[in-house]
């Protein structure tokens, strides 16, 4: 036989129930959540994430070029380490990157790799057609993809200086790194090249200043390489890097002087700012 409750006593189920309701509630909100339900809308629905998408790959142009002759050999291989170099700051960029919309990497990587490339293909049939029949289609060339396998990118050719990319700097450091360790030897500086140029024409304006940015990326990665560097011989920083980095700015300057003299008068003694020093 069933009895009444007193009323105190149905306060406290009806209390009881609420609570148990509510509970059961969050359970089935969070169960959703967890289920792929969206509880909402959080204005997330457009970025998505881009680490680890995969790697940029692009057409080998070493293996079509034809033979080289003797004297654009320097400016060749200055021009395929560079391609390569412009692979590896996308590759840099794509992986930093964490988010974008749809056509982030086609907008913003991918494309001004192309143009890069475009350059400096161009600059590569240009220095065999001087004394050979000039290359024709390696413009073709230039288009790269993201493959999402994770593949390798190749443009045919090691970089002339191991463990630099087309660095530029001087050979005038104050000194060399000690023996046992280069970490925190001081930085690498180099003089100013824009402000000693002339006036600039319009038609030299755009290699001119993809020269600059040359040299500016240059000091960068002699300085990565300097703060890298973790042994070598008294002499190691003169010889491994800024060796190299005064020859590389100083073909750098040198494009930069030959695109003004094209269509006006080629400014001299640039030269002698390719040399760079060591601060510590």
């Amino acid at each position: 036989m069933s009895r009444a409750l007193p009323k105190n006593d149905k306060r406290r189920v009806a209390v009881i129930g609420g609570a148990a309701a509510a509970v059961l509630s969050g359970a089935l909100i969070a169960g959703s959540a967890l289920a792929g339900t969206p509880a909402g809308n959080d204005g997330s629905a457009g970025v998505r994430t881009l680490a680890g998408p995969g790697t940029i790959t692009c057409p080998d142009v070493a293996s079509k070029l034809p033979a080289i002759p003797a004297s654009a050999r320097a400016e060749v291989d200055r021009n395929l380490a560079l391609l390569q170099t412009q692979i590896k700051e996308a590759n840099t960029r794509l992986a930093d990157t964490v988010e974008g919309g749809p056509n982030f990497v086609d907008n913003a990587i991918l494309g001004p790799l192309k143009d890069k490339r475009v350059a400096t293909v161009n600059r590569i049939a240009t220095a065999i057609g001087r004394t050979a029949a000039k290359p024709a289609g390696l413009d073709a060339l230039a288009p790269c993809t993201l493959n999402a396998g994770g593949g390798g990118a190749s443009t045919g050719a090691a970089p002339s200086a191991p463990g630099t990319r087309q660095p530029g700097g001087g050979g005038t450091a104050a000194g060399g790194g000690a023996a046992g360790g280069n970490t925190g030897a001081g930085t690498i500086t180099c003089p100013d090249v824009a402000s000693k140029l002339p006036a600039i024409p319009a038609s030299a304006r755009a290699e001119v200043d993809r020269n600059l940015a040359l040299l500016q990326t240059q000091i960068k990665e002699a300085n990565t390489r300097l703060a890298d560097t973790v042994e070598g011989g008294p002499n190691f920083v003169d010889n491994a890097i800024l060796g190299p980095l005064k020859d590389k700015r100083a073909s750098a300057i040198d494009r930069i002087a030959i695109a003004i003299g094209r269509t006006s008068a080629k400014p001299t003694g640039l030269g002698s700012l390719a040399a760079c020093t060591l601060t510590r």
